[in-house]
C-alpha cells in the first residue's frame, strides 16, 4: 500500500508569499540561480543512473524553462484545446531530441534545459519556474527522461497525475492524455497497455497550466497495478 497523500502539496498562502519574496517577485534570472534556490524541491543530478523511488515514481528529469501560453483559467482545457496546445511545434526537435543539461532552445526568448532530481515523489513545476525567476502562470512545461529496462515488459501502464492538463509520449508514441482543470492526484489516469522495450526508452511529457500551482507525478505499473522498480532513469 502506498503511504502517500494522493493530492499535490499546496503551499499555504503565507508560505507562497514568502517564497515569492525570496525570488524577488520573479525578477531573478537563470544566472543567479543556485542549487539552494531550487531546494527543497530539487537537487542536482548525481553521477550514474537513478532508480525509481520506493513506490516506483520517476524523479530524474530534464525540464525546460516554461513556455509562455497565457490562460486566465484552467476551465478551457478541453481535450481538443490541450491536444492543440501541447502538440504545436514550439522549437526544433521538440518531439525527437533528448537534450542535455544546459542546452537552449528559442521560443520567443531563449529557454534552457535543466537536469534535476526531484526530492519529493512529484515534480513541482511551479517551484522550478519560481526558483529560476520565470513565469509561473499561463505556461507550458516540457519534460524528458530516459528509462532503461533490463528486459522487455509488455502490458505495463503509465500512471500519471498532473496539475493541470498534460500529454505523455513513450518512444515517440502517445501514451496518455490528461485534460480538464485538475489537481495532481497520484495515478489519476492510466495509459492503455504499452510496452517498455529492453534497453533504452524515452519518456516525454508536456504540462499546461493557467493560474495556480503546477506539478506532476509519473510511474509505471504492471498488470497487477504494482509499481515497476527494476528500471533505471537518467537524462542521457
Amino acid at each position: 500500500m502506498v503511504s502517500r497523500q494522493r493530492e499535490s502539496f499546496r503551499l499555504p498562502l503565507l508560505a507562497a508569499i514568502a517564497a515569492a519574496a525570496l525570488c524577488g517577485g520573479g525578477a531573478a534570472t537563470a544566472q543567479t540561480t543556485t542549487p539552494d534556490r531550487l531546494a527543497p524541491y530539487f537537487q542536482p543530478v548525481t553521477t550514474g543512473a537513478k532508480a525509481p523511488d520506493a513506490d516506483g515514481f520517476l524523479q530524474r528529469w530534464l525540464l525546460l524553462e516554461p513556455i509562455v501560453k497565457p490562460n486566465r483559467s484552467n476551465s478551457g482545457f478541453t481535450g481538443s484545446y490541450v491536444r492543440t496546445a501541447l502538440t504545436t511545434k514550439y522549437f526544433p526537435g521538440q518531439m525527437t531530441a533528448v537534450p542535455r543539461d544546459g542546452d537552449t532552445v528559442t521560443v520567443a526568448t531563449p529557454l534552457r534545459w535543466h537536469a534535476l532530481d526531484a526530492v519529493p515523489f512529484d515534480v513541482k513545476l511551479f517551484n522550478f519556474a519560481q526558483a529560476l525567476g520565470k513565469p509561473t502562470y499561463g505556461v507550458i512545461f516540457q519534460a524528458v527522461t530516459v528509462i532503461t529496462s533490463p528486459r522487455e515488459r509488455r502490458n505495463v501502464r503509465l500512471a500519471v497525475g498532473s496539475n493541470a492538463a498534460s500529454m505523455w509520449w513513450l518512444n515517440g508514441k502517445e501514451a496518455v492524455t490528461l485534460s480538464g482543470d485538475r489537481r495532481m492526484v497520484m495515478d489519476d489516469v492510466l495509459s492503455p497497455r504499452i510496452t517498455l522495450n529492453k534497453g533504452r526508452n524515452v519518456l516525454r511529457g508536456a504540462v499546461i497550466n493557467g493560474p495556480g500551482l503546477s506539478d506532476f507525478c509519473v510511474r509505471f505499473v504492471d498488470e497487477d497495478g504494482k509499481p515497476i522498480r527494476d528500471i533505471t532513469v537518467d537524462v542521457k
